[in-house]
């Protein structure tokens, strides 16, 4: 062990199994540990870094933003926030944004944006069904929010105004549907909860279900923004608009910065009914309009696609190869490769031992979330490392 993971053991808390490994340098989708080691990162911070680590675009915008204006606060107009709040408004059907500092202040957002419409439109309704296997945050109430028990028993009794019901499952958002709710909050790919796919006509149906009943349809992109699907947004690959959405994560790869966009109908938020003193700051946003403008200009979600279906084929090689591999599911390069027995540290070990980083999601399950620019021939490695992996633990 090294001497800064001693240090991280007698300072930090201990919130998390870190993997040991201590890592002071990044390029692409390639990172290098203390010791000079590189490694192939397919981590990628959490499906954040989406241009890659260090990414020119995104590290000479940071450079003349911290030499020209850093902080000012929401008080004041800043040329960064209006330019990427211009680019994300012009790209996706929404009609507002609002920045934060992460996915979770985005969440929280939303749901207070969700029940300020209650107020004003439905009678003070206040409740928000949300999906099973979902994850929508850290924070308290979206530990509420969240469907998935083994983070919210530490934290009863927990906020009220969230309902939990079946994911992929139309007739129990119905079943929950009250005159108290004021809207539905899914992910159109659970990503946490184990890279989760819906039925194609799953979020239609929801979407239909809450223009009958005249609720919210709030959909946490927090993951699957920004590109990571294939799309620029996640919605656009199931037909449906959202009357809010969320991102977060690979909006400034890399930089924390989160936003709430918003339909005109629901934009219902009057001058200091929500804010932030960080979020929104200048260089933040000067991060993620490099960040979104290189998406848009250089065909990175036409990356996704191709790269992301090549990948994808070359995991279902392997569970031809190997029988204890149940399933590998996924779109674009948001992908999981599941087990029948919980060997998911294990193959973790076993891929970091030969230089190849992965997450995983689940006891028997692996997530895999590179840049969204990475190249076949990346992924040829990375196939090649976890089939030996594999091969050792057999």
């Amino acid at each position: 062990m090294s001497n800064w993971q001693e240090l991280e053991r007698r300072y930090f808390m201990h919130t998390v199994e870190r993997t040991p490994v201590t890592l002071v340098r990044g390029e692409g989708a390639w990172v290098w540990d203390d010791e000079g080691r590189r490694y192939l990162d397919f981590v990628a911070g959490w499906a954040v870094n989406s241009l890659g680590h260090c990414h020119p675009a995104v590290a000479e915008a940071l450079a003349e933003q911290a030499r020209t204006l850093i902080q000012v606060s929401n008080q004041f107009y800043t040329i960064p926030q209006i330019q990427v709040a211009e680019l994300l408004i012009n790209h996706s059907c929404l009609d507002k944004v609002f920045f934060s500092n992460s996915g979770a202040e985005a969440n929280e957002g939303a749901v207070k944006l969700a029940r300020r419409y209650g107020q004003r439109h439905l009678n003070g309704a206040y409740e928000v069904i949300t999906a099973t296997g979902s994850f929508h945050g850290r924070t308290l109430a979206m530990v509420a929010a969240t469907g998935q028990a083994k983070h919210q028993q530490p934290y009863h009794p927990l906020p009220a105004g969230f309902v939990n019901v079946a994911y992929n499952d139309v007739a129990a958002i119905k079943a929950a549907t009250t005159d108290k709710t004021c809207a539905v909050m899914l992910e159109p790919v659970q990503g946490e909860g184990g890279v989760n796919l819906p039925d194609n006509d799953y979020l239609k149906q929801v979407r239909e279900w809450c223009d009958q009943k005249g609720i919210l349809l709030i959909l946490d992109e927090i993951q699957t923004g920004g590109g990571r699907l294939g799309t620029l947004f996640g919605y656009e690959q199931y037909g449906v608009e959202p009357d809010v959405m969320t991102l977060a994560k690979g909006l400034g790869s890399g930089v924390p910065i989160g936003a709430i966009l918003a339909k005109e109908r629901a934009n219902v938020f009057s001058p200091g009914e929500h804010g932030s003193t960080f979020g929104g700051n200048p260089l933040a946003c000067a991060a993620a309009y490099a960040t979104l403008k290189f998406v848009l200009d250089n065909d990175v979600v036409g990356n996704v696609r191709r790269v992301g279906q090549y990948f994808k084929d070359r995991l279902e090689e392997l569970k031809t190869k190997y029988r204890f591999i149940t399933e590998v599911r996924g779109r674009g390069l948001l992908l999981a490769m599941e087990f029948d027995r919980d060997i998911g540290a294990e193959v973790l070990k076993a891929c970091l031992e030969r230089g190849f980083l992965v997450n995983r999601v689940k006891p028997n399950a692996l997530r895999f979330m590179p840049p969204l620019i990475i190249g076949r021939g990346e992924v040829d490695e990375a196939v090649d490392i976890l089939d030996k992996a594999l091969a050792s633990i057999v």
